[in-house]
């Protein structure tokens, strides 16, 4: 019988995975109400700030709390469903290649992530940014987003197959998943930062803070890759 493609594998994997998800929503409709509680707090806390108080100099560290928070939740979700109903270890003694599963799982993630954060960002807009004026043009906004969110998909699929097996995998998967996303974390808040309140000199911090991003998504990724192997196997 002839092998079949990495590309189909690919394929019908992801394809599953969206399948799936889209029938039963369960992941993106608790991430989608996750995020949006986590707006409601954030409103809640700073309602009596003042209106001295500049919204703008926290604004992108309130985004990405909300963002890292939120896609904790659905890395989780994401495995521990695949065990629970079996699919897990169907694909493992199955004869496809440990790193197109890698790969699948983590588009699908991403393609999750994006489609929360197309929920959550006006959202946010209307909370806490609505008359606001940003300091840098529009576009250069959605860049660390991008860059945050394939790092947190890559990463955070390789994390949470190790943590899947574990005792308290909620615990686990937090602990691996924060300080392993320090950098990553920190260039796109640098980044998201420099286009909201755009002191001078803010584009060298937004390019200098998007290549430390992609940089670290490019290490991670391809060690994640090089990694998936024997993790998956373990």
């Amino acid at each position: 019988m002839a092998k079949i493609s990495s590309a189909r594998q690919f394929k019908a994997i992801l394809r599953k995975d969206l399948v799936m998800e889209l029938r039963t929503r369960e992941m993106l409709t608790s991430m989608g109400l996750y995020a949006v509680l986590v707006l409601v707090v954030y409103e809640i806390a700073l309602s009596q700030a003042g209106s001295d108080f500049e919204i703008l100099r926290i604004a992108s560290g309130l985004l990405w709390l909300a963002i890292i928070f939120t896609s904790l939740l659905g890395l989780n979700r994401s495995l521990v469903h695949e065990k629970d109903q079996g699919c897990l270890e169907a694909l493992l003694l199955s004869p496809i290649d440990r790193p197109v599963i890698y790969f699948a799982k983590a588009i699908g993630n991403l393609i999750f992530l994006a489609m929360v954060e197309v929920i959550v960002l006006p959202l946010f807009y209307f909370f806490f940014l609505s008359g606001k004026e940003l300091g840098a043009p529009l576009w250069m906004l959605p860049l660390p987003l991008i860059v945050g969110s394939i790092g947190i998909a890559g990463v955070g699929t390789l994390l949470s197959t190790m943590s899947v097996n574990t005792t308290g995998k909620d615990f686990i998967l937090a602990v691996l998943f924060i300080p392993v996303m320090f950098p990553l974390l920190y260039a796109c808040v640098a980044a998201t930062s420099a286009v909201l309140i755009g002191d001078p000199g803010y584009a060298v911090v937004y390019w200098k803070s998007l290549a430390l991003g992609a940089g670290y998504d490019g290490i991670m990724i391809l060690a994640a890759f090089g990694l998936y192997e024997f993790i998956i196997g373990a």
